[in-house]
């Protein structure tokens, strides 16, 4: 969109409605700096706690993070979003993490431990019931969290070929075909057993992965291999300076456009890391406070960090040193509930 020929951008804010979320926020990311300012909010869906834009912008997808498990699509308006249709089932429970692929889009269902496809129209429309669900099967060692799968993400891989779903509970990747709306394992690596991965993001070079853990306060480093559809482990990082006071629950992870850094924002702690990348290692430079409490997802665009902020209901965003990588905090928007910000 554009307004006067200056492109009008837009943030979307996905929130718990069961703990008092708006539902999805359209905010405007002001024409210079990064500072949002909410215009609008529909809450038709319940917990629409993860989104994810079409290219080009107007279409706008969200999980439904239920025990029934569903995805909806809106169409993007001027300050506003309107559901295309009903909210599909997902066929899985708690989906927690969607992505395009393939004219499909993916979720990752955390309760059952599965990843659904779920078909597309052409005009980007949701065409209608799951063409495959992929169960994961394995536990892990953690007595509470690892009975059973937890699939936790799911997404493309910057050559388009492949679909990696990341699995808290069975400790491992999965690298995933997807062929005529069909699911397959080509390739499932292990991590470091009671790790717990919950979300990876591959450097811009496409060579290279990182895997945050959510069990264990550390990311693992990997090598990607495209042409193969092979990750492998390379080192596990610390994501704080000092042994946490509790449970540290990492949880988003952002690779800077450049190549040259990495943020992971930790709940427990509430901060955000930042790390150099030094060839295939990380190098943890420093933290910064998140500016609110319990930061449960973290975007990048153009410059700034964005951060919400579940338990202090709040998205915070930070203009971030071009020499360094640290953030620095530049102000906040008020979103009870908060769990994902998405810009065009």
């Amino acid at each position: 969109m554009t307004d006067g020929g200056v492109r009008r951008r837009r943030a979307f804010i996905g929130s718990f409605t069961a703990a008092g979320g708006p539902g999805i926020v359209t905010a405007a990311v002001a024409a210079s700096g990064g500072a949002l300012t909410a215009l609008s909010s529909v809450d038709g869906v319940p917990d629409p706690s993860y989104l994810a834009l079409a290219p080009g912008g107007g279409l706008l997808y969200a999980v439904s993070e239920t025990s029934e498990g569903a995805v909806a699509a809106y169409r993007v308006t001027e300050d506003r979003l309107e559901r295309t249709g009903a909210p599909v089932p997902v066929d899985g429970q708690g989906p927690t993490h969607l992505s395009l692929h393939a004219g499909h889009v993916l979720t990752a269902n955390y309760g059952s431990g599965s990843v659904t496809a779920v078909p597309l129209r052409p005009d980007g429309t949701l065409a209608g019931a799951p063409s495959a669900v992929l169960q994961h099967a394995g536990s892990g060692p953690h007595t509470r969290r690892q009975q059973g799968p937890h699939a936790h993400q799911v997404q493309p891989d910057p050559s388009g070929r492949w679909a990696v779903s990341v699995d808290l509970g069975t400790d491992s990747v999965r690298v995933c075909v997807l062929t005529d709306g069909e699911l397959t394992v080509h390739r499932e690596i292990a991590l470091r057993p009671g790790s717990g991965p919950r979300h990876l993001a591959f450097h811009p070079d496409g060579t290279r992965a990182y895997v945050v853990n959510e069990l264990t306060p550390t990311v693992t480093a990997c090598h990607w291999d495209a042409e193969d559809g092979t990750l492998k482990p390379l080192t596990e990082t610390q994501v704080l300076p000092a042994a946490p006071a509790g449970d540290a629950y990492p949880s988003g992870i952002v690779a800077s456009p450049d190549g040259r850094f990495v943020w992971i924002a930790t709940r427990g702690e509430d901060v955000l890391s930042t790390f150099a990348v030094e060839g295939e290692e990380l190098r943890l430079i420093g933290t910064v406070p998140c500016g609110g409490h319990w930061p449960r997802a973290l975007t990048e665009s153009e410059g700034f960090l964005y951060a919400a902020n579940e338990r202090s209901g709040d998205v915070t965003w930070f203009a971030v040193d071009p020499d360094t990588g640290l953030p620095r905090y530049e102000g906040s928007i008020e979103v009870p509930a908060a769990s994902c910000v998405v810009l065009d």
